[in-house]
């Protein structure tokens, strides 16, 4: 209903304007040929019962025009409907504004209303009618066919979207089983611990898989679940740090964004003297923007050439179809070492 009432009074709007710019017209007109008339005159004839009395009607046009569109196929068919329709439009907008025309002058004083010969009068407005109908049929055509070309790439955007969130999930789960698989045989206690651990994950990752952007307090939740896997076979050589700024723990981030990048860096951040993993996940606003980084203390990345496997690609498309250019994202090697991968995406709540 609101909606509604927002596009009722937009259309009200367009027709007052038109209203307007005929008064001032009109007015001016009557000034220019130094005939004395009052500013009521053209306002009650081009405003109130010209430009609303058609507004007023708009909505059975638009209803008309939409329930019997008009296209190549069936001209023959439709054309004598609209021709039909524009009688009757022209008939019932010309005899709302006699009859208004004829109340509305005596109430402002202006004395009695002659509108002159009807029968010459109702062919004279059709002539302007026709031109109305065809401009608001053509505008009311050429709107609808844009709207369902927004609404055609919007689907395919968000079936893009939801392939590329399907893509990730398989992925995500096929590493965390190979991880699982890597204990089973040497502590078959730990794999269970893993393997219930896993399933938490899944629940909570399967709960929310509609979601394309998460509040980054959900998505820290998401990924303190895979490193609860992660911790059962790395132990005491894996430590994950993550530091949220207040002011973005309810800031929207995509939906499985940091759990690919911590994986990354456990796959390939580990210190090469201790072979132990740090990683340091950071959060907080940056203006505009609500930036995440990942920082391990690996290698970093010979000659900053960035190998993307699966996840990284997944986050990358992702990122693109939900913000388009309104995002960065930044793979840099850091001066005491190790890579960070920084991800700005702008902050929303």
């Amino acid at each position: 209903m609101k909606q509604r009432l927002q596009n009722a009074l937009i259309i009200f709007g367009y027709f007052t304007a038109i209203g307007v710019l005929l008064t001032g017209y009109r007015y001016l007109e009557y000034t220019s040929n130094r005939e004395h008339v009052s500013l009521l005159d053209p306002l009650i004839n081009e405003l109130i019962t010209g430009a609303w009395m058609a507004a007023l009607l708009f909505p059975f046009l638009a209803r008309f025009a939409r329930r019997f569109p008009i296209r190549r196929a069936n001209l023959l068919t439709r054309l004598p409907l609209h021709a039909a329709a524009l009688a009757a439009y022209s008939l019932i907008h010309t005899s709302l504004m006699w009859g208004l025309r004829s109340l509305l002058f005596p109430l402002f004083g202006l004395g009695r209303y002659d509108y002159g010969v009807m029968t010459a009068r109702y062919p004279m407005e059709f002539f302007m009618d026709v031109v109305c109908y065809a401009l608001i049929v053509s505008i009311l055509y050429l709107f609808d066919r844009h709207v369902r070309a927004a609404q055609l790439e919007a689907s395919l955007a968000q079936a893009r979207l939801d392939s590329l969130r399907l893509q990730l999930q398989p992925h995500f789960l096929f590493n965390a089983l190979n991880t699982i698989s890597s204990v089973v045989y040497e502590d078959p206690r730990r794999a269970d611990a893993m393997i219930a651990r896993l399933s938490t994950l899944l629940r909570a990752t399967l709960a929310g898989s509609e979601a394309q952007v998460v509040p980054l307090d959900r998505e820290i939740e998401t990924l303190e679940l895979y490193l609860d896997v992660m911790r059962q076979r790395f132990e005491d050589k894996l430590s994950v740090d993550v530091h949220i700024a207040p002011e973005v723990r309810n800031a929207l981030v995509p939906h499985l964004l940091l759990q690919p990048l911590v994986e990354n860096s456990i796959r390939h951040g580990a210190d090469p003297r201790s072979n132990a993993v740090n990683v340091e996940v950071t959060a907080s606003r940056d203006g505009g923007s609500t930036k995440v980084c990942v920082r391990d203390s690996g290698r970093g990345l010979p000659d900053d050439n960035v190998r993307r496997g699966t996840g990284l690609t997944n986050i990358v498309e992702r990122l693109q179809q939900l913000y388009g250019a309104d995002h960065t994202l930044e793979f840099s090697n850091c001066a005491g070492g190790g890579l960070a991968v920084t991800v700005a995406v702008p902050f929303r709540t």
